[in-house]
């Protein structure tokens, strides 16, 4: 178990409690280091107060963008991400097309009117067109597969359920 100074999380086990963390401090930072971990919105929050910065997550599902960072700090800068149902992804503004990567803006000022502008719009354009295009997954109904013994489960929770019975834990999507 990684011992809790080695996390940013650890350095402040009275702000970062269990009944904020969902676990004891310690345990939270054991789980958090392990790279088959995945965060979620506890996270976004440690990791908007770690960077300084405003995260804004979309979802593609329901379009709706929530802001982290932004209640107690005056933070100066946002990054925003997109979230499919799985997975979140960073956003970035290109200068022209074809531009090389490297050009690409992934921070955002924020102004006294706490918008960043123009480029919230075009975020929330993207996410409804990727809305529209169905592009996210929605965990409680998709359906799967087990890859191992091919047996047919609908949501998260059945596969959950379907990995801490069998120790299977090789899933495909169909439809």
């Amino acid at each position: 178990m990684q011992s809790s100074s080695n996390c940013f999380v650890g350095s402040d086990p009275e702000k970062y409690t269990e009944a904020f963390l969902g676990k004891p401090n310690d345990e939270y930072c054991a789980w958090i280091q392990d790279s088959d971990k995945w965060g979620g919105a506890i996270e976004l929050s440690i990791l908007a107060e770690f960077y300084g910065r405003e995260i804004a997550a979309y979802d593609i599902q329901t379009t709706r963008c929530d802001l982290y960072g932004q209640q107690t700090k005056n933070y100066h800068e946002r990054v925003m991400l997109i979230y499919d149902g799985l997975h979140y992804d960073a956003l970035a503004m290109s200068p022209y097309d074809g531009a090389p990567e490297e050009f690409d803006q992934t921070i955002f000022p924020v102004r006294s009117d706490r918008s960043i502008g123009p480029v919230e719009n075009l975020a929330l354009n993207l996410v409804k067109d990727a809305q529209r295009r169905r592009n996210y997954t929605d965990v409680a109904s998709f359906t799967l597969r087990c890859g191992v013994c091919q047996i047919g489960l609908v949501g998260q929770q059945e596969a959950v359920a379907h990995a801490q019975a069998t120790g299977h834990v090789n899933f495909q999507e169909y439809r």
